[in-house]
């Protein structure tokens, strides 16, 4: 995890707000996978690259203990303000680097972060800390996907990827892994019981301000708001009014969108 973003108390407060929580379809996809591979009882999960910990509170329940571990300490003090179960707690840390004992983590999630390990040394701390058939799940999303405004002129997928397109020269090895659906991860992964699932699908409903808030949130996006803040900001401004005359409708409108999961799933042998 040699390079990383959020850094500032600023943004992984954005990420925290505008970031979507792990869909309960895809954490129940995983915690099938476990339960197919490993009998319990269930006593340690680790989430790693937590952020401000939306992904990590919703394993409370199927877990004696949850620890969510993240390099940027921003986002850790965003995780502790929120309310959450007794029995997660939150470190600053690397993935490669985890301070657990040697067998004895039961399942390991990285939700959006996979992308940024030396997945080298991340694998041998896997073997490491995993138990026997113990399980490591790691997923990513692309871009929420808007329903229901095909018939517009100005088409909204278009729109958004006008945008991306100007965020091109910021681009990085990192962001490909992310665009080939972890397909790079998937090849990786050491142990040799793993799957891929490709076509999550998850519909949310939430307002086109949202929307723009996420896309500011992105890296990309960060990354070209420090370099030319003055463009930055009239690019993101274009975007919302070229989707708001699209649509016909007004910021604080709610509509759906969908959004498209992928996941790489593995099993650590005896």
């Amino acid at each position: 995890m040699a390079v990383y973003f959020f850094e500032e108390p600023e943004h992984a407060a954005r990420y925290q707000k505008y970031r979507p929580s792990t869909p309960s379809q895809l954490q129940e996809f995983i915690l099938n996978y476990l339960q197919a591979k490993k009998e319990k009882p269930f006593s340690l999960a680790v989430d790693i690259g937590c952020g401000s910990g939306q992904s990590t509170r919703g394993l409370a329940s199927h877990f004696d203990k949850v620890v969510g571990i993240d390099l940027s300490e921003a986002q850790i003090e965003e995780a502790r303000k929120m309310d959450g179960p007794d029995n997660v707690s939150y470190r600053q840390g690397v993935a490669e680097e985890m301070k657990f004992e040697d067998g004895s983590v039961d399942l390991v999630t990285v939700g959006a972060a996979a992308h940024w390990f030396d997945m080298e040394k991340f694998m041998k701390e896997l073997a490491r800390i995993l138990k026997p058939h113990g399980c490591v799940a790691l997923y990513c999303y692309e871009v929420p996907h808007l329903l229901g405004y095909d018939h517009c002129s100005d088409h909204p997928t278009q729109i958004v990827q006008d945008l991306f397109t100007i965020l091109k020269p910021y681009e990085t090895e990192v962001n490909s892994i992310v665009w080939n659906e972890y397909k790079e991860v998937f090849d990786a992964i050491t142990f040799p019981d793993k799957e891929r699932a490709e076509d999550i699908y998850v519909k949310l409903k939430k307002s086109i301000s949202w929307f723009i808030r996420y896309l500011n949130s992105s890296v990309l996006y960060q990354s070209y708001q420090k370099e030319d803040p003055e463009n930055a900001k009239a690019s993101l401004e274009k975007v919302e009014q070229r989707l708001l005359n699209a649509l016909g409708v007004s910021s604080e409108t709610v509509v759906e969108f969908s959004m498209k999961y992928f996941c790489v799933l593995a099993s650590k042998p005896e």
